[in-house]
């Protein structure tokens, strides 16, 4: 099988209407977790859709650990949850779960080992004798991430997996994700959620209108523009006017006291300019109190990527 959990080759969808995607190319390698970000209307859930074998590529290839992407080989290794996923309402969690289990092959005993304990691990426990009905949204996310995971999939292809979920629901989510990512699982997330992005994955791409922007380690993403907060004490604001005017560096006060405390924010290209720039603070009288590089959070990233870019607003 190829070394590649996931790989695609100027991946392309084309609708009528200008939708899709066109010459999406990315590579996840097994037990990584990979954002998918964009959006509304940039064409993530085509991609996914094209790599759960859902609908069929115009041009270009997918394929998973090897298999092609739609074929019967390449389906036994995945679990998806949809973003708009529906679920019989009539049906209880547990035999939800039960049908997912007997569609996916399981026997009779593997099933009854494996389903009591998915929904358990996901916060149904005891509900998983209601009816679906009475499900919240948030309940019944839980209960397709429980039918995701049924198969024990080596990929696992959320889209938006706790949208609908209160924060407790969103922690409990991303706890189970880090374990199955420990366990050496591949996940594929698209999401808006940035933060749960951010504390799971281990590269992203982004998308726009189809096509992507940018791809890399989040680490990477994340110290593209590195910034320092520095404390002061004896602070006066035309101190930053000198700053800016001397340095030439990107300075900015983030708080300001009467009693001459203040919190500066500057970008800088490393530690030794950072050393510079607290000589330099020193020297004219101030304080330093701390200082230390804040990581750039992913939101700001996405937002600062997509300023002033079009995009086509709803999803395709």
């Amino acid at each position: 099988m190829s070394a590649f959990a996931i790989q695609t080759e100027s991946l392309t969808k084309q609708y009528p209407n200008g939708r899709g995607c066109s010459d999406v190319t990315i590579t996840v390698r097994e037990g990584e977790a990979f954002g998918f970000l964009g959006p509304n209307g940039a064409g993530k859930s085509t991609c996914v859709k094209m790599l759960v074998g859902l609908i069929f590529p115009t041009e270009g290839r997918a394929s998973l650990f090897g298999q092609e992407a739609g074929t019967v080989e390449a389906r036994r290794l995945i679990g998806y949850l949809p973003e708009l996923y529906r679920y019989q309402e009539w049906l209880t969690g547990d035999e939800v779960v039960r049908l997912h289990a007997k569609l996916a092959g399981l026997t009779r005993a593997e099933a009854d080992r494996r389903v009591p304990e998915l929904l358990e691990r996901v916060g149904i426990g005891l509900r998983s004798r209601d009816r679906v009905k009475g499900y919240s949204k948030g309940m019944q996310q839980r209960l397709g991430l429980a039918c995701a995971l049924v198969s024990d999939p080596r990929i696992l292809f959320l889209d938006e997996p706790s949208s609908a979920m209160d924060p407790i629901g969103r922690s409990e989510v991303r706890q189970l994700l880090h374990e199955l990512k420990g366990q050496g699982k591949t996940i594929f997330l698209n999401s808006h959620l940035m933060e749960d992005v951010e504390a799971l994955c281990d590269r992203v791409a982004l998308l726009n209108n189809g096509r992507i922007l940018q791809q890399g380690l989040v680490e990477d993403v994340l110290q593209q523009r590195p910034l320092w907060r520095l404390r002061l004490g004896g602070y006066a604001p035309p101190l930053l006017d000198w700053l800016r005017a001397e340095t030439g560096i990107s300075v900015r006060e983030a708080e300001a006291a009467a009693d001459g405390t203040a919190v500066l924010e500057a970008e800088l290209a490393d530690e030794e300019q950072a050393g510079w720039l607290h000589a330099v603070l020193i020297g004219q009288g101030a304080t330093l109190y701390e200082s230390a590089r804040v990581r750039t959070k992913l939101e700001e990233w996405f937002v600062t990527e997509l300023s002033g870019k079009s995009h086509r607003g709803e999803k395709a």
